[in-house]
């Protein structure tokens, strides 16, 4: 009897393995749809992007979801650009992860796009504040420079424009509007700076070249 028990026992074990490893993974089809749309093949980005939302509501339906789940299905719906359906899908699972501030830094992205600035500033404090070590600060405080540029608070666009690039130093429209901020402050030799960080990373990048060359005027300021 206990040779039989054993027997099930690691027969069942081995059946959850495989289980597992043959279980839909929708973060999987999310990062390989990034990486198609990295690529411009936007049409097989978007299937991909929607097979990840297919498994998140099979995870759901059948109450197996995490709180994974959610998370991957609102980066995924933002791919989409489905922004109403972030933010409702985010504040589903808010309720049921209140701690989950990844959550709150992608429903404050929806908001962005839906040009609701006050929500989208909120929200993305909150999530700096709650998870400072995440991996998506940096986009977080890429977003609050856009609203604090945006509103005309070009102080405060600086200095969470500048967060984000030290923080994520190799995006090149990160220092293009970084410089455009500096410029608007009239501080030009920072501003240059920039620019030419733009350049540095993409050499054909046309509006830092226009940048620089509007700042020329100012050479005595340099």
């Amino acid at each position: 009897m206990k040779r039989i028990l054993l027997t099930f026992s690691l027969f069942s074990l081995f059946t959850l393995s495989v289980f597992a490893q043959n279980r839909p993974d929708a973060l999987a089809k999310y990062r390989s749809g990034r990486n198609l749309e990295g690529s411009n093949r936007l049409q097989e980005a978007t299937a991909v992007y929607n097979e990840a939302v297919s498994i998140c509501n099979d995870e759901i339906n059948r109450k197996i979801a995490t709180r994974d789940t959610y998370v991957v299905m609102t980066w995924t719906l933002q791919r989409l650009k489905k922004y109403d359906d972030v933010i409702s899908w985010a504040e589903r699972g808010l309720k049921l992860y209140p701690d989950d501030y990844r959550l709150n830094e992608i429903m404050g992205e929806a908001f962005f796009y839906k040009d609701d600035y006050e929500r989208s500033l909120d929200l993305m404090q909150s999530f700096v504040v709650g998870l400072p070590r995440n991996d998506r600060v940096s986009t977080a405080y890429f977003f609050m420079g856009e609203i604090f540029r945006i509103e005309g608070k070009f102080r405060r666009a600086e200095i969470a424009y500048s967060t984000a690039v030290y923080l994520e130093p190799n995006i090149a429209l990160w220092w293009y509007r970084l410089g455009l901020t500096r410029e608007s402050l009239k501080d030009y030799a920072s501003a240059q700076e920039a620019f030419n960080r733009v350049l540095k990373l993409n050499p054909n990048y046309k509006e830092a070249s226009e940048g620089l060359e509007r700042i020329k005027q100012f050479d005595g300021a340099l």
